[in-house]
């Protein structure tokens, strides 16, 4: 089970920043429990990474980056320590062969997905009149 302390970290500091394309790479690699999705390091070789690595490839401020990215992302993106990160400090204590974690991890990841395409803003149809600006 997740701590409190990660649970809040993941709400309040990792989920606002996390975009869709991020979010549903995770949850790939944690289903697939995928050799891509490392712990005890942020990258080992380019395309094996942390969590946040994984996150941060997938964001528009820093997926140009490689071996810096997850230390940028949770720093200048999430404002978060790497050194003092809840997630990353259990992520790196158990790791992603810890069943219990990963299970976690998924359901919390699984969770948001189901939560921002059920809130996705419907498209206008294409012969739709767009709407004058009022002044």
């Amino acid at each position: 089970m997740l701590s409190l302390e990660c649970l809040d970290e993941l709400r309040l500091a990792w989920l606002p920043h996390i975009n869709d394309a991020g979010l549903d790479r995770l949850v790939n690699l944690l289903e697939k429990s995928s050799p891509l999705l490392i712990h005890g390091c942020f990258t080992r070789a380019v395309p094996m990474g942390c969590l946040a690595t994984h996150i941060a490839w997938h964001h528009p401020h820093t997926r140009h980056l490689t071996l810096d990215a997850g230390i940028t992302w949770l720093h200048h993106v999430a404002g978060l320590n790497p050194a003092t990160s809840y997630v990353l400090r259990e992520w790196d204590r158990r790791g992603v062969h810890d069943l219990e974690l990963r299970a976690d991890l998924l359901a919390f990841f699984r969770k948001e997905q189901r939560f921002r395409r059920s809130h996705k803003p419907a498209a206008a149809p294409a012969d739709a009149p767009e709407l004058a600006e009022v002044v």
